[in-house]
């Protein structure tokens, strides 16, 4: 396998490249991740099942879509394709440090900025996925509408198919008739969101500056990244007043951040099980209880 992906790694720098056994790194539950080298480059390499192709080809245009904005630092794609029985996505290696040695306040600054960039339609060119879940991209011009359909409406049937068919989630149907409400005299602009920026997704190089990583791009609401840096395990307060200094929140955020956090954790719910599904529950009861 490794000679193979050298041999792509080779054609897509123009430089030849000989990797060694590719050594195991941390590279979260989905993928396995490995930093390869050659004596004088340091590569990650991120690999899966080789029908899995598609959402590395995804993640690595998201990484190209995001870098184009000059905004947020992220590793830049190499090269993807398949070697043996295996996808894989070769990125620029990054030597990362502890998230409390970094600069939470640049994060914060640029991020306000990335958000900046907007689109003409909510949704993205192409579907890509949430964590190994499909997520679907198709165009819209009605943000509720998006959420509704392409968001929370999958992640409830997945749910349900997965056999998590509580009275609570069920009433999760009564929310989708009422989504409307939560929007009411707000209509976001399609920025340019990271998509899964939660605590993991991000760390800092040496000196501080912020590095995000494994996106699920599209554009959208604003909030919805925003939202998720407050699930599993937040960001620091100093990256909150600096996006807030670019870009003040609505105050209907409130509300709606645990709207936009429900997605997520249903979709933990479908990958993982276990006590999402009470957290799920728990959401769905409070949003309920403001739409009245």
């Amino acid at each position: 396998m490794w000679r193979d992906i050298s041999k792509e790694i080779s054609a897509a720098t123009g430089k030849a490249f000989l990797a060694k056994a590719g050594r195991p790194v941390g590279g979260g539950c989905i993928n396995s991740a490995y930093l390869v080298e050659d004596g004088t480059r340091r590569l990650f390499v991120k690999t899966n099942r080789a029908s899995n192709l598609a959402m590395f080809e995804a993640e690595a245009e998201g990484l190209r879509e995001i870098a184009a904005t000059r905004t947020v630092r992220v590793p830049a794609p190499i090269c993807t394709g398949v070697a043996l029985d295996s996808a894989f996505l070769v990125l620029e290696f990054f030597d990362l440090h502890p998230r409390g040695e970094g600069r939470a306040e640049m994060l914060g600054r640029q991020l306000a900025e990335m958000h900046q960039v907007a689109g003409t339609q909510y949704g993205w060119h192409r579907n890509n996925t949430i964590g190994s879940t499909l997520q679907v991209n198709a165009l819209a011009d009605n943000w509720p509408e998006f959420w509704r359909d392409r968001r929370l409406g999958p992640q409830l049937a997945l749910a349900a198919s997965n056999g998590h068919n509580s009275a609570r989630l069920r009433q999760a149907e009564h929310l989708m008739d009422r989504l409307d409400g939560f929007f009411a005299g707000y209509v976001p602009p399609p920025s340019l969101l990271h998509g899964d920026l939660w605590s993991g997704n991000h760390a800092y190089l040496h000196g501080g500056e912020p590095v995000i990583f494994d996106p699920a791009v599209y554009y959208g609401d604003r909030e919805t990244d925003l939202a998720m840096t407050e699930l599993f395990g937040g960001f620091p307060v100093a990256f909150y007043a600096a996006y807030r200094e670019v870009l003040p929140l609505d105050p209907g955020y409130r509300v709606r951040k645990t709207l936009y956090k429900l997605y997520h954790v249903l979709n933990h719910l479908n990958l993982f099980g276990g006590g999402y599904s009470v957290q799920a529950e728990r959401m769905i009861g409070e949003l309920l209880g403001e739409a009245g």
